[in-house]
């Protein structure tokens, strides 16, 4: 809440920072908006530029490539010793030999024109042999391993239809990339092996600078050559083209670190501006904290306290400029004045309070009093000398009630039992022509209410609704409601001709001298009484039932404790 307070849009420090942020916030959202933007032009521009690069180098590698499977389809077409080798050794060794030495010697030959290819090789799947060139650079373990390598690749492919030969793919073997491209005519495969990594050795000539990579990637972008930090991509601007003759890329890594590395200096100078003004808002804050806030703060705290009635709080002494020591002397003597002063004008207000509560309290309608004893020698005419007992002892019940002094609060008991003498008394007075009922939880029976609380409402309904004409009912419920705050909720009720539309309409005005002269006195003297006692934590609600007669609803806070208490605590609370 103080936080809140703080940050109100009323606020000394709300408006000073405010007006901070409103200066520094679009010059920095304009700083970082052109950082972007310049970052942005200079990324594409890299990109266009090394993505036409890489498709240049991928586009020479699909030629050599491309060479190279013109002559594999050429000699399929047209070398008949592969006719030879597609039929079982046995059925003619010489020539099956003469084909194999045939097809070494060209493959041997033939190398020398695609230096781009590590072997070509020919494998008889019928005969399950292979022959390849043997390159003088490689040893015998590594030519082995690389003849395993071939005839495990072909017997993998071995059965696949011809659409799976058509372009050139990738294969691992012992954790190095080669690509490779078969032609297949009958049980005969013929086709070129050349490591990924050979494919690269030109690229090294082109300046992707120490920081950038350049690599072959298969078509899941697992890297075929070097050792280019593809799952770290966040930091790499990544340009990539694929090429028209295999199923591989050519994937170029260019750090973003060195992509704006040459920005201009001014841009730098933008950033240390920006963290400037962050660094100078809090030095900034802190100065006017210090020679303003502070000592705007303490006088604001102590101004709050002193709001909700505290009126020991002072403004300390504190070592702060000449404006806000001669506020913090001025305010300190208004609060010591405004004290004396509230004491005296309290103490007034409580007698008079007092003595108005007492007034209203005693208030006995004559008529009542003149009804009852009426009724009582009326009662003796016929020496009915039980009724006489029974109204009398009513009435004295009634009448001690009445006069008891310094009653602001009693019990829910007490009450009840004083409206049962008056109602009683109003229903020997009427006999059949009126009948009443009271429910209320035996749990509720030591709750404090204001005295004469019900019983005036109920002598509303003797005065305006009970006739000889009909009889009339008037019911009493008292419950205990309020989720979060528990109130005694009391409904009088009665069966009569109900509230007028004028009467309703003055009261929800609450004109107070609209009603000085109207027959519902005994309401307003209720009303003024709830606003003295529990200001506006009470609350009296008026209406008609919609079924006829008057309904009154009383919503008094729920206490419990000793009446003489309360009072008390209700008058410092008032205080």
């Amino acid at each position: 809440m103080k936080f809140i307070h703080r940050l109100s849009s009323k606020s000394i420090r709300f408006k000073l920072i405010a007006g901070f942020l409103l200066f520094v916030i679009p010059l920095q959202l304009l700083l970082i908006f052109d950082n972007y933007y310049a970052m942005k032009v200079v990324r594409e521009q890299v990109a266009n530029s090394n993505r036409h690069l890489a498709a240049l180098y991928m586009d020479q590698i699909d030629r050599n490539l491309e060479e190279i499977d013109k002559y594999l389809r050429t000699m399929v077409a047209f070398e008949n010793d592969l006719i030879v080798l597609d039929r079982p050794a046995d059925v003619n060794m010489d020539e099956y030999f003469l084909a194999k030495i045939n097809l070494f010697n060209k493959l041997e030959r033939d190398i020398h024109t695609y230096k781009e290819m590590d072997y070509l090789f020919v494998y008889s799947s019928v005969n399950e042999e292979l022959i390849t060139n043997q390159p003088p650079e490689a040893t015998m373990a590594e030519l082995k391993m690389i003849r395993q390598g071939m005839i495990q690749m072909l017997e993998e492919r071995n059965g696949l239809q011809k659409q799976a030969f058509e372009k050139w793919f990738p294969y691992n073997l012992n954790e190095e990339y080669y690509i490779v491209k078969i032609q297949k005519i009958g049980n005969v495969y013929v086709g070129g092996w050349v490591k990924a990594s050979k494919l690269m050795i030109p690229l090294s000539l082109l300046d992707v600078r120490p920081e950038g990579k350049s690599v072959l990637v298969t078509e899941t972008l697992k890297p075929m050559s070097g050792n280019a930090p593809i799952d770290n991509n966040d930091d790499y601007l990544q340009v990539s083209t694929h090429s028209k003759q295999g199923k591989f890329s050519l994937l170029f890594l260019i750090p973003y670190s060195v992509i704006l590395e040459h920005l201009p200096l001014l841009q730098r100078l933008w950033y240390l501006l920006i963290l400037g003004a962050f660094i100078i808002l809090p030095i900034f804050y802190i100065f006017l904290r210090h020679i303003i806030l502070l000592p705007i703060n303490r006088i604001v705290k102590v101004m709050r306290r002193v709001r909700d009635g505290n009126l020991e709080q002072r403004v300390e002494p504190y070592p702060v400029s000449y404006e806000f020591e001669l506020m913090n002397d001025v305010f300190n003597s208004m609060v010591s004045e405004i004290k004396a002063l509230k004491i005296t004008v309290y103490e007034e207000q409580l007698l008079i309070q007092k003595a108005e509560l007492k007034h209203l309290q005693l208030q006995i309608n004559p008529h009542f009093f003149l009804n009852a004893l009426n009724t009582i020698y009326n009662l003796a005419q016929f020496q009915n000398y039980q009724l006489i007992r029974d109204m009398s002892e009513h009435l004295i019940n009634y009448m001690r009630f009445m006069f008891q002094n310094n009653l602001k609060f009693v019990t829910l008991e007490e009450e009840i039992a004083h409206t049962r003498n008056y109602l009683q008394i109003q229903a020997l007075r009427f006999e059949d022509a009126f009948t009443y009922r009271i429910n209320v939880d035996e749990s509720l029976s030591q709750a404090l209410i204001p005295p004469l609380m019900i019983q005036t409402f109920a002598e509303n309904t003797i005065k305006h609704a009970v006739t000889m004409d009909e009889p009339i009912r008037l019911n009493v419920d008292i419950q205990l409601r309020g989720d979060q705050e528990p109130y005694l909720c009391i409904v009088i009720q009665d069966t009569g001709k109900g509230f007028s539309e004028q009467a309703l309409s003055e009261w929800q005005s609450e004109d107070e001298s609209a009603h000085g002269d109207s027959g519902h006195i005994g309401i307003w003297n209720s009303r003024r009484r709830l606003r003295l006692i529990y200001q506006d934590r009470a609350k009296l609600i008026l209406s008609n039932h919609p079924n006829g007669g008057a309904r009154v609803e009383v919503w008094l806070p729920f206490m419990l404790g000793d009446p003489s208490e309360v009072g008390k605590h209700v008058s410092i609370a008032d205080r």
